[in-house]
């Protein structure tokens, strides 16, 4: 069992503060995309393209481009990262 500290004085424990209330959210989250992904059945397509007819396709789409822009951003980061007292250094 896990143990929980208590919170600092003057402040309550959130609802998210508790592991098993973030295990639910993801759960949960997990449950509604897997939902939206077999809505893909319940419409019917009219693609422009002959690839938007597979299943799940923009599912899929959006996650792959997602998960590209997170990597994009990491990459950036190091290009781009300055130091943090990079605008308050002595000139």
């Amino acid at each position: 069992m896990a143990q929980h500290s208590s919170p600092p004085p003057g402040e309550t424990r959130r609802w998210l503060d508790e592991p098993r209330n973030v295990t639910k959210v993801v759960w949960t989250l997990v449950a509604v995309c897997a939902l939206l992904f077999l809505g893909d059945l319940l419409y019917e397509k009219h693609p422009h393209f002959a690839v938007e007819y597979l299943f799940g396709f923009y599912a899929i789409y959006g996650f792959v481009g997602s998960v590209g822009l997170v990597l994009a951003a990491k990459w950036m980061r190091k290009i781009l990262m300055r130091d943090e007292d990079y605008y308050d250094r002595d000139r």
